[in-house]
């Protein structure tokens, strides 16, 4: 498969979710290393994500999908990850379409759908690119080395976006609901500000339920 498309950040109850496709014509060139980013230290996935970029043979396409989109109440983070993938294949592959617009240029995706089949007919539909042919599996970002270098990049951009946020707001941990850190966070911003910090997503139920329970506590102070 001549590129691999994976993301990171879907399930946070803070910040984007950001989506990545990596292309190369001979995947026996991918760095030594390439595995799926959750079985690696952050370091060797900024270190693996800094050469996939530097190497002049492989494109690199990235997607980030806003809390505001995520919140949107006509969508949905299945629509949403279909939308990511399909942006991200776009961006890397453009100038491959271009040169030879009746090659066919097939993929695989790491399937955000119980139903693999489905999620990749959904990413190549949305494809504004003639020639892609989509594959989705369960699990690609372990078993294909070009899923995984996806991987790499797609967490490399969301940690890099947590830290930004963490940098202005402090620290806010990795923005999954089941960290202590993000829900002291969220607790103690909410109780400062009276309201959500804008990279929540207000529609997540963690996020409903501090800011309900803010509100029911200034009700009780009356």
């Amino acid at each position: 498969m001549p590129f691999g498309v994976d993301e990171a950040g879907k399930g946070p109850a803070l910040g984007s979710m950001f989506a990545a496709a990596v292309h190369l014509e001979n995947p026996a060139d991918l760095p030594d290393g390439i595995r799926d980013s959750k079985r690696l230290p952050s370091d060797r996935r900024e270190e693996l994500a800094a050469i996939l970029r530097d190497d002049e043979r492989i494109a690199v396409g990235v997607a980030e999908i806003t809390p505001e989109r995520i919140d949107a109440p006509e969508t949905d983070m299945n629509s949403l990850a279909v939308a990511a993938h399909a942006t991200a294949i776009e961006e890397a592959v453009a100038d491959l379409e271009q040169d030879a617009p009746t090659a066919a240029i097939p993929g695989l995706c790491d399937a955000c759908d119980t139903d693999a089949d489905r999620f990749a007919r959904r990413v190549t539909e949305a494809c504004s690119l003639e020639g892609v042919d989509v594959d989705a599996r369960h699990g690609a970002d372990d078993d294909s080395p070009i899923v995984g270098a996806a991987s790499i990049v797609a967490k490399v951009e969301r940690d890099a976006h947590v830290a930004a946020l963490d940098d202005e707001y402090g620290p806010i941990g990795s923005g999954y609901p089941g960290d202590p850190t993000t829900r002291e966070f969220l607790t103690e911003y909410v109780d400062d500000h009276g309201d959500l910090p804008p990279f929540a997503r207000e529609s997540w139920s963690t996020c409903e339920t501090v800011l309900a329970a803010a509100e029911q506590t200034g009700l009780e102070q009356f």
